[in-house]
């Protein structure tokens, strides 16, 4: 049996939302181990002040294995 645990994150990238998702769950995957899954629970634009995008972000749950 395995035992799981779910921790929330924040990632944000200056180019989009699927490099953020990248960039966050790199980090992630580096700093737990056996990270297994993530869902993508909000997106989020902050804005210059032009009113253009200057930055992507995602908050997001990702799952990892404690023990197998």
């Amino acid at each position: 049996m395995s035992i799981a645990r779910v921790t929330e994150i924040k990632s944000s990238s200056g180019k989009s939302f699927d490099d953020a998702i990248r960039t966050g769950l790199a980090r992630a995957s580096k700093k737990l181990k056996n990270v297994k899954s993530a869902w993508i629970q909000n997106h989020e634009v902050l804005l210059d002040d032009n009113g253009k995008i200057a930055e992507y972000r995602v908050q997001m749950k990702v799952t990892f294995i404690l023990t197998d």
